[in-house]
């Protein structure tokens, strides 16, 4: 089963990424942070807890999606975990940046949820290509 790691803090973003991602993948298990510290928190103590995927939203409180996923990238355990940032633009230095940190990709968030399934569907295509 693919385990998914969605961390945004719109709690209706989460669920039309849950939608979206079950539609894609029927053998898909998520869990959903509503922010980088919550998904740090839980992820340093729960060591057995290793995503294939890990979708994080740059525009966040408390801690944001840049600082997340470097601290993210940073732990050993998640080296073959697919890293990808989402935001309402791909403007600023968002983009950058997360390449920079080793993001696998960066989503701008779709007007529509037939755009994210089909980013979705594109995305877990390529990565079972490449295994």
């Amino acid at each position: 089963m693919t385990k998914c790691l969605i961390i945004d803090d719109d709690l209706d973003d989460q669920e039309i990424f849950l939608m979206c991602l079950k539609k894609v993948n029927r053998e898909v298990s998520c869990l959903t942070m509503a922010d980088g510290v919550e998904a740090v928190a839980a992820l340093t103590s729960n060591e057995h807890y290793i995503p294939d995927y890990i979708f994080i939203d740059v525009n966040m409180p408390k801690m944001n999606g840049i600082e997340c996923l470097r601290i993210l990238k940073n732990m050993p355990r998640l080296q073959y975990s697919k890293f990808f940032m989402y935001s309402t633009t791909s403007e600023g230095s968002a983009l950058s940046e997360s390449k920079k940190l080793g993001a696998d990709d960066f989503i701008v968030k779709p007007a529509r949820t037939a755009e994210l399934k089909e980013k979705l569907s594109t995305i877990f295509r390529l990565v079972s290509e490449i295994a």
